[in-house]
């Protein structure tokens, strides 16, 4: 598994709104109004900078997160989920009544490559 997975519930989520709005992109957001909601925009909606770094893809699009944000995180498997309710303000899945949602697992650090 990679550092991001979804649920079926999210990838169906994410199936409509591809087949609605075309290929998308993930932000993992860490800010005050939505909360460590996923961001969901459409291809092009939201500038990748130099300081995002690309997660792995989820349903073949790609999940990014704040370079500050994955240092305290990095440690952390996501798994994008979806829920009933209201999607973050600018995402693609608000307004649908079902909404992503990240949940975390703690995973091993990689191995220093030690024999024990």
């Amino acid at each position: 598994m990679g550092k991001v997975s979804a649920t079926p519930a999210a990838l169906a989520l994410l199936a409509e709104i591809v087949a609605e709005h075309g290929p998308v992109l993930f932000h993992q957001s860490g800010g005050c109004c939505d909360g460590s909601s996923p961001m969901c925009y459409a291809l092009g909606d939201l500038m990748i900078g130099p300081h995002d770094v690309l997660l792995g893809e989820i349903g073949g699009m790609p999940f990014y997160i704040a370079a500050r944000q994955y240092e305290a995180w990095q440690h952390t498997d996501l798994v994008i989920d979806a829920i009933s309710g209201r999607g973050g303000m600018f995402s693609l899945d608000n307004g649908r009544e079902r909404r992503f949602l990240t949940r975390s697992q703690l995973c091993a650090p990689p191995a220093d490559g030690a024999a024990g």
